[in-house]
C-alpha cells in the first residue's frame, strides 16, 4: 500500500492551489504559524545634507535572520507550507514548501493572486 503525504499549512491564510487540468485545491490554515526573529547591530550613521543648507544623521542597524520559532519537528510524510522568510532561514528543511507567487500565479483582475499553480521546494 502507498503512503500518503500530508500538507499542513502553516501560514496565516488559505492557500488555494490550482494543478493543471483540475479544480482549485484549498489548504486552510492550521493556526501553526512560525515566525523568524531578527538579531539587529549597530551600524555606522549617514550624515546627510540638505539643499537648503539643512543637515541631519540617519540612524541605521544592521539586521539578520535569527532562529525559526515555532516550526514542527519534520515528521515523515507530512510537508509544511511556509513563508518564503521560514523557508531561506531553515535551510536544512526539505519538508518545506512555498507558494510560488511569481509568473504562474493566478490573479484576479486588480493583481491580487487568488491561487498558485506551483510551489517551490528544495
Amino acid at each position: 500500500m502507498a503512503t500518503s503525504t500530508t500538507i499542513l499549512n502553516c501560514t496565516p491564510h488559505s492557500i488555494k492551489y490550482r494543478p493543471a487540468g483540475r479544480g482549485t485545491v484549498e489548504f486552510p490554515p492550521t493556526g501553526i504559524v512560525p515566525r523568524v526573529s531578527t538579531v539587529e547591530s549597530e551600524a555606522a550613521s549617514i550624515s546627510c545634507t540638505l539643499d537648503c543648507g539643512g543637515g541631519f544623521i540617519l540612524d541605521c542597524i544592521q539586521q539578520s535572520l535569527g532562529e525559526v520559532e515555532g516550526l514542527p519537528s519534520a515528521s515523515p510524510h507530512i510537508y509544511y507550507i511556509v513563508s518564503r522568510m521560514v523557508f531561506d532561514a531553515a535551510p536544512d528543511r526539505v519538508d518545506l514548501i512555498v507558494p510560488d507567487t511569481g509568473k504562474g500565479a493566478v490573479r484576479d483582475e486588480q493583481g491580487r493572486i487568488v491561487a498558485v499553480t506551483r510551489f517551490i521546494r528544495r
